[in-house]
């Protein structure tokens, strides 16, 4: 078991053993499909393809063994001769009979049906072909064959079946009706986001609605989809304004939408339209690699009361379709794609990322059903642009999905987000149309953290913080191998830039950034909500991790503890050289001062022993070395710590639902935390200044002082050999307490604290 702390051993990550084939994976451009990261489980198929010769219309078929019963959709075509094309899936270990019956029905009339022993059923196992479909007579309640057939196969499987994703199970046999695709595995491919790049010039002979308006306030509004934005206002203050700004959008494929440039005039507290301008967006010049765009002139149209159009000027534009950056829909510090959106850009695929999805256990219950405590839970993965979503087992804390997934990796430094949800899309149609299903969880994984071609299989803890603190929900059961086709290729990737070159040569701030973000997850909202069963938008702003930059008392702790970790080793080499001055222990100093002899008179040898100490040193940890994947730490988080005023500040909504006493308390607690943060960049910045006026005579006397340190400095290091003189610098520096002045400033530090700054000049 791997503890890495955070709440004790509830949310450590455990290290299993689940029953795997584990083979090696096919890296390259083919991917495999063997199935070796989950358990096999062995599945009961049916599908039903259609009948013929029926007595009548409106039919459907049930497929029934034990208690589990699923049937088909009502025949629609109104014809004897119905088509159906559905398959079912039965657990093979759950079986509750030897017999299949697959009944042709009518409501409650039985119009024939057919029976299958299940020990007769053949195994197929892929990349065996499909089993083709048979015509069986029907019969009826006496097993008489009647006028009728269907055709229907009968195998059993695996998960990796290729209709195993289609397929009916009986886990959910509970859910029926139309709610019965939202319990079913599905892959999602997101689509292509671009960077649409807006350079508003100027505009030329605008037609005012009122003609005595002599100096207006214009600027422009942006409209692209759902998303507006707005210019600053012209400071030409004329009919021929002048803005010389920069809009920024996202666009997706394949850009069949139109932008929409509005030219507003400010007249008091209203702003009136002086007309439109329509682009539309596949005419739009896409630009892969840096360089100049044309302007062109567009022309504004007025649109009258009566839909008539007339002429209202001209604008003059630079529009681009920016596809040599990476549009950001994830944050960079864990996102799992970096590379651009131009195609031609994509760099060669270096390995193969596999996930199986296995199981979980201890989860707790999320809503109420009939009484009593439930989970229907799914599990949600993304990397790159393919989402993957497994199917909903309901009604069961201990799920097991045995479902695998693999994906084509291009960069070994990105992340893979797993998540865990409980679904409450199984309601009847008119009950679960603003429910939003429940967080359990998530798992995020960098694929540079693993070992290739090791199968990693451990428990993660599920781990969610409420207003009420955090909490541990279960614990998900994952078997991870990332496989590299060359190893050359993937150590290359550590030399190249993270972020494609557009992103360095025209950089967008990080007000564009932030505000093209937003815009990237709400298309993606859209996109996945679209599809069946759609992905809702608060799943996948839960994977994008979307409010992850909003203030939080919680996260700014800990990352200031973690900004203070990394100084913890100065720190010690400090308090490790001021004992050795104080001489705490008189052994340890005069090894040092051999030590530093040595360092003095051989100082080629220094670096050289230096460098060879840190591969000593990394050859001596490569036992000590992480053996298992990095999970979600709540001491890291400062989550376990949190106070109930802090958690109910993070989950307060923005702009902020408080008032009163309760908003000025936090309003001056994060006036305090700003204050000395100020305080803090205040003083850097102070020293930076200080060594900054040591030579711009500023203080004139200490200019002097140091131009004469310096000059004296500069004689006798060419009268002194440099090897006595550091030796005598060290030796001064280490030299007994009873030689010194215990705790007053040295003369270096008085004179670097007189320095001026430009703190006086502050208001």
């Amino acid at each position: 078991m791997a503890d890495n702390g955070g709440g004790g051993g509830d949310f450590s990550l455990k290290e299993t053993s689940p029953d795997i084939g584990a083979g090696r994976a096919i890296s390259g451009e083919r991917l495999t499909s063997s199935f070796d990261l989950v358990e096999r489980m062995q599945f009961l198929y049916v599908r039903i393809v259609r009948a013929r010769g029926l007595p009548t219309c409106d039919s459907f078929v049930e497929v029934s063994i034990g208690a589990y019963k699923g049937r088909t959709k009502q025949s629609s075509n109104q014809s004897p001769n119905p088509d159906f094309h559905e398959a079912f899936a039965f657990t093979n270990d759950r079986l509750q009979g030897n017999i299949l019956e697959v009944a042709v029905r009518k409501n409650d009339e039985i119009l024939g049906k057919c029976k299958f022993d299940v020990a007769e059923v053949p195994t197929r196992v892929p990349p065996d072909s499909p089993l083709a479909p048979q015509w069986y007579k029907l019969e009826d309640r006496d097993g008489n064959k009647i006028h009728g057939e269907i055709m229907l196969s009968v195998w059993i499987g695996t998960q990796a079946d290729e209709v195993f994703p289609e397929a009916w199970h009986s886990d959910s046999a509970t859910i029926t009706g139309e709610n019965v695709v939202n319990t079913r595995s599905k892959v999602y491919l997101s689509p292509r986001l671009w960077y649409l790049r807006v350079n508003i010039i100027e505009a030329q002979d605008l037609v005012p609605l009122h003609r005595n308006r002599t100096n207006p306030e214009l600027f422009i509004k942006g409209f692209l989809g759902n998303v507006l934005l707005r210019s600053r206002f012209s400071q030409v203050r004329s009919l021929n304004p002048i803005w010389n700004e920069d809009m920024m959008f996202v666009a997706v494929e394949p850009f069949e939408e139109t932008l929409v440039l509005s030219v507003e005039d400010k007249v008091g507290n209203r702003e009136e339209c002086l007309g439109k301008c329509e682009i539309r967006l596949s005419q739009v010049e896409r630009r892969v690699f840096p360089g100049p765009v044309m302007a062109s002139w567009y022309n504004i149209e007025h649109i009258e009361t009566d839909q008539t159009r007339r002429f209202a000027g001209r604008i003059h534009l630079r529009v681009s379709l920016d596809g040599g950056y990476h549009v950001l829909d994830e944050s960079i510090q864990y996102s799992s794609d970096y590379r651009a959106s131009a195609k031609l850009l994509w760099t060669p695929v270096i390995g193969v990322l596999e996930l199986g999805i296995l199981s979980a256990s201890g989860l707790m219950p999320m809503k109420s059903r009939d009484g009593r405590g439930i989970t229907d839970a799914y599990c949600v993965a993304k990397y790159g642009q393919k989402w993957v979503r497994t199917r909903t087992i309901v009604d069961s804390f201990s799920p097991k999905w045995n479902e695998q997934y693999t994906w084509e990796v291009y960069d070994p430094y990105t992340v893979i987000t797993i998540g865990v949800f409980d679904n409450l899309h199984l309601l009847p149609a008119n009950n679960c149309g603003s429910m939003r299903d429940s967080r359990i969880g998530k798992i995020r994984m960098r694929l540079s953290t693993l070992e290739t071609s090791r199968v990693y299989t451990h428990s993660y803890p599920l781990v969610v913080l409420k207003p009420d603190g955090v909490k541990k929900m279960g614990e998900i059961q994952l078997a991870v191998r990332f496989t590299c086709g060359s190893m050359i290729d993937m150590l290359q990737k550590y030399a190249e830039p993270l972020l494609p070159q557009m992103h360095y040569t025209n950089p967008l701030s990080i007000y564009q950034l932030d505000s093209l973000r937003s815009q990237a997850t709400h298309i993606l909202c859209i996109r996945l909500g679209r599809n069946e069963p759609p992905i809702g938008k608060e799943v996948v702003e839960y994977m994008l991790d979307v409010g992850s930059n909003m203030w939080s008392s919680r996260r700014g702790r800990a990352n200031f503890e973690r900004l203070l970790s990394f100084f913890n080793a100065l720190i010690y080499a400090w308090n490790w050289f001021d004992g050795i001055c104080k001489w705490n222990s008189p052994t340890k100093t005069l090894l040092t001062h051999f030590a530093f002899l040595i360092i003095s008179f051989l100082p080629n040898k220094f670096i050289a022993a230096v460098l060879l100490y840190c591969v000593v040193n990394g050859l001596y940890r490569y036992r000590l070395r992480p053996r298992h994947p990095p999970h979600m730490d709540i001491r890291l988080s400062r989550a376990d710590s949190a106070l109930p005023d802090e958690l109910d500040e993070e989950f307060d909504t923005f702009p902020s639902s408080k008032s009163g006493d309760v908003l000025k308390k936090r309003y001056d607690r994060l006036r305090g935390i700003a204050g000395k943060t100020m305080m803090v960049l205040g003083d850097l910045a102070t020293q930076g200044e200080r060594v900054g006026n040591l030579l711009t005579w500023r203080d004139p006397r200490a200019t002097v002082l140091f131009l004469v340190f310096c000059t004296v400095l500069c004689g006798v290091i060419f009268t002194v050999p440099m090897n006595l003189l550091i030796t005598s610098i060290g030796f001064y520096a280490m030299r007994h307490p009873r030689l010194r002045i215990i705790d007053i400033p040295s003369m270096p530090q008085n004179f670097f604290r007189r320095l001026p700054s430009r703190a006086e000049s502050m208001l």
